[in-house]
């Protein structure tokens, strides 16, 4: 364990693994992402997209859901492996970050050191997970980042079923959020969070109080129109300066998304989601996103992998405009 690139100081415990897939020719048009992926960071992160996989299910187990998330990373590089080229972004694989038995909490501070030290290379670091308690991790890096600079309006914008709000003696899977606003109180820095696709039904009234009293904005599945959708995320990216997104796959239909740890009964399309991606990726403000919660064991067809690499090449090719 503990590999690092001397270039970036990203540590990682697992190395990136060899890309591999269909080859169709050399020349550009023939490019698929397996083609242009970099193992690792020697050519330099600047204005990359870099892909680092946190292989956890800890949290999920802790919070008696279906484990299998560690896969995660593995199942995404593949799908994310054959999709085509049409305009060169540089792209790295840094590697994984891996949770073993029951030290997540130790995962999660490697996987924050590790985002920190991205984003300070100048790259778009991309999270694979892993469970949501991914998000403890990617949050805690961005906000270490930004650290010297606590005038800088951090956001979260979670794409999820849940609110992942959940107060319990150890973090999990569904209490990554609570506990950041946690760590947030006595710094001076605000809290800023918002959830698109919330289920009222999988949500007690306690995680909408606990919203509430934080100050969250959430928009319920059943009203994520299109344009419900846009105007809510336009109104969150009004009042941040930098933006985190986290998309937990059980915001999805569960006909798209049948391999996560609870399958969504209604779910937002996956057209809304798509398009939020780009909206996020167009403003100028994304700094780090993350993909969590597939869970391979109860895939179908590679759906919900698919769907997921679909969303990050969305983030990853859509040209954004530099925020004011």
């Amino acid at each position: 364990m503990d590999e690092s690139s001397n270039q970036t100081n990203v540590k990682v415990d697992r190395k990136a693994p060899q890309w591999d897939g269909r080859i169709d020719g050399t020349e550009d048009v023939h490019l698929r992402w397996h083609q242009q992926v970099q193992s690792g960071a020697e050519a330099g992160l600047e204005g990359s997209v870099a892909l680092l996989g946190f292989a956890s299910d800890a949290g999920v187990l802790r919070n008696k859901g279906r484990v299998g998330a560690a896969e995660g990373p593995s199942a995404l590089r593949k799908a994310l492996a054959p999709l085509a080229i049409h305009e060169q972004r540089k792209l790295i694989d840094l590697g994984d970050i891996v949770v073993t038995g029951d030290e997540l909490e130790q995962g999660q501070a490697r996987l924050a050191a590790a985002v920190d030290a991205a984003l300070s290379g100048g790259s778009l670091p991309i999270i694979l997970g892993g469970g949501h308690e991914t998000a403890f991790g990617t949050g805690s890096g961005i906000y270490h980042f930004y650290d010297q600079n606590p005038d800088v309006r951090v956001g979260i914008l979670n794409l999820d079923a849940h609110f992942d709000l959940r107060r319990a003696d150890r973090r999990s899977s569904g209490t990554p959020f609570l506990n950041l606003a946690e760590n947030l109180q006595n710094t001076g820095r605000g809290f800023h969070y918002a959830v698109l696709g919330i289920s009222e039904p999988n949500n007690t009234k306690v995680l909408f109080n606990a919203a509430d009293a934080l100050g969250a904005k959430y928009l319920l599945d059943e009203d994520c129109s299109e344009q419900g959708a846009a105007e809510f995320v336009a109104d969150f990216l009004e009042g941040i300066d930098v933006l985190y997104l986290t998309i937990d796959l059980d915001v999805l239909p569960a006909s798209v998304a049948p391999g996560v740890s609870a399958p969504a009964g209604l779910g937002v399309p996956m057209k809304i989601i798509s398009q939020v991606c780009k909206q996020v990726a167009s403003s100028g403000k994304l700094k780090v996103a993350d993909v969590v919660e597939l869970n391979p064991k109860y895939d179908v067809d590679s759906r919900t992998a698919r769907s997921a690499a679909r969303l990050i090449y969305a983030l990853a090719t859509t040209k954004s405009t530099p925020a004011n």
